[in-house]
């Protein structure tokens, strides 16, 4: 196995592109890349890996142990080549996420998969400036010009207007996932001329496989007791030293997810996570729709609920959010905390509405878009006792 440290500039990425460009051929050996702070030894490189495993990438623990999640060639073939099918062929790309995690991994594999530059932002925050200047080398090129977003840097560049929203417009496709993506924010970013595809997948579906609610060619969709089961050629082998979660997650060519959809005429909807469903004196409240209502009034750029301990309900709803705002007009937007708890008990009732809702400056993350739910819930806990 080959560690390929991920450090957030063009350099590593570039080394990056050229290893896995020879594991995708079979030439070369299998590849880990590694961000900062991640321990090189997450998937022991000591231990040979499981046949057949061109990359290796890690999941975002947003809801447990981080996993090494295994995917093959013809994985990462097969969905690069269904994404340029779906968004009108194969084209230029401009990296604008962490290259360790799939979603960035992905962009650098339909790079390599069309043939052509890879544009990349260097890390060291996201900023409309330094995007639209990424961008300027993906947009002078000839044939369709992509790139791919988690909902907070879509948020940012919305934001910011100018030259930002100005490059941003003048891609082919806006791929935007990692997170749900409020209708508001959607709204207002096709309402502003950006040609915005939502995804829906994750590692161990090589990313994206379900794109504006539509499988991409060769996925399967299927919801089972309520959740959502995806299967086809994009499907990861399993997860790296970990027979036992490779045998409970993947079943008969399907992976098990822990998401609650449903189907209409083929369009999969995303209801939230099983696990984020919350047992409040009997009724059951769905965290993702509440967060849907509180994204959806003004000054409310992001949200997140969880259910805390409570002697008599035994869980009580609670939220944190966090305000829109443009850069260095810091009070543009203030939360209305009263407006934003009746909007929630209006649309979805008592039951659901937050006992406890706390304004932040900004979410707390542990991948590219992904809220860390579990430190919310901890924030929360800490200061509630």
């Amino acid at each position: 196995m080959r560690l390929i440290p991920i450090d957030g500039t063009p350099a590593a990425v570039r080394v990056l592109r050229r290893a896995l460009g020879d594991a995708l051929a079979g030439s070369g050996a299998t590849v880990l890349p590694v961000g900062p702070g991640q321990s090189g030894d997450f998937a022991r490189p000591d231990v040979a890996v499981e046949q057949g495993a061109a990359l290796v990438v890690r999941t975002s623990g947003s809801t447990g142990t981080p996993k090494g999640v295994l995917l093959s060639a013809a994985a990462l073939r097969a969905s690069a080549e269904a994404t340029h099918r779906r968004l009108g062929g194969p084209g230029t790309w401009l990296l604008a996420l962490p290259a360790q995690h799939i979603a960035g991994a992905q962009v650098v594999v339909r790079s390599i998969m069309a043939g052509t530059d890879l544009s990349v932002m260097a890390a060291g925050g996201f900023r409309g400036r330094a995007f639209a200047e990424a961008a300027s080398d993906v947009l002078g090129a000839m044939g369709p010009r992509y790139t791919s977003l988690v909902p907070t840097q879509l948020t940012r560049l919305l934001d910011e207007g100018g030259d930002a929203l100005a490059a941003l417009r003048a891609f082919d496709a806006v791929l935007v996932g990692g997170a749900a993506t409020s209708a508001a924010t959607l709204a207002r970013a096709r309402e502003a001329g950006v040609r915005v595809v939502t995804t829906y997948g994750m590692s161990e579906t090589a990313g994206g496989c379900v794109y504006d609610g539509a499988p991409l060619d060769g996925v399967r969709v299927r919801i089972v007791d309520g959740l959502v089961h995806l299967g086809g050629p994009t499907l990861a082998l399993g997860y790296r030293l970990d027979p036992t979660a490779t045998a409970s997650a993947f079943v008969d060519g399907w992976f098990r997810t822990s998401d609650l959809g449903r189907l209409h005429s083929g369009t999969l909807e995303i209801l939230g996570r099983a696990d984020d469903v919350i047992n409040t004196g009997g009724v059951k409240i769905a965290a993702a729709a509440v967060e849907r209502v509180l994204t959806g009034q003004p000054g409310i750029a992001d949200a997140c609920v969880v259910g805390l301990p409570d002697p008599e309900w035994g869980q009580r709803v609670a939220a944190v959010v966090s305000p829109s705002r443009r850069p260095h007009r810091t009070n543009e937007h203030q939360v209305d905390e009263t407006a934003a708890l009746a909007a929630v008990r209006a649309e979805l009732g008592p039951a659901a509405t937050p006992r406890v809702l706390r304004v932040v400056a900004a979410l707390p993350l542990c991948g590219p878009g992904k809220i860390d739910r579990a430190a919310v819930a901890k924030l929360l806990a800490d200061e509630n006792r």
